[in-house]
């Protein structure tokens, strides 16, 4: 007879969807932190890098996509908004990373590569912008109508 083992129940993903008013102001709270000091922070010290504008661009986008991961594990919002931020910042550093192997090899004249990605980039910010948006509209609509039922999470 087989020994019975443990084992932990999987980490069940909680978004903004299926929040309580408590977690969705959490939730909104640490975006606008994580926001914020991404700007007044982290922006600063990578313009600081000494390198090119690539690099650098390249360097954001990786930082980027690494919080966006953060954003979706930590449910963070909404679920498609965060996938897509997911794509755009991933896109952008991968279209960067193919700038900076490029001028390794002397090919410096695809600087299209660059813009496209920085327009990525803000894409990704605007459903970061849009994401917060919608938890402290559905927070504020949940407030004004308390009769409202969160969706059970117990199955």
């Amino acid at each position: 007879m087989p020994e019975p083992t443990l084992q932990p129940e999987p980490r069940r993903t909680h978004t903004a969807e299926e929040a309580t008013p408590k977690e969705l102001w959490l939730a909104s709270l640490k975006l606008v932190l994580m926001l914020g000091g991404l700007v007044l922070l982290v922006l600063p010290v990578v313009q600081d890098l000494p390198v090119g504008a690539t690099t650098r661009t390249s360097v954001l986008a990786w930082l980027l996509v690494a919080l966006a991961l953060y954003w979706l594990y930590s449910g963070l919002g909404y679920r498609p908004l965060l996938y897509l931020q997911l794509v755009l910042f991933s896109a952008a550093a991968t279209l960067l990373t193919v700038k900076a192997a490029f001028v390794l090899v002397d090919i410096d004249r695809f600087s299209i590569l660059r813009r496209i990605a920085r327009d990525l980039i803000y894409g990704g910010l605007g459903c970061a912008g849009l994401n917060l948006l919608g938890m402290v509209y559905a927070l504020v609509n949940r407030r004004r109508d308390p009769s409202r039922k969160t969706k059970d999470r117990s199955g």
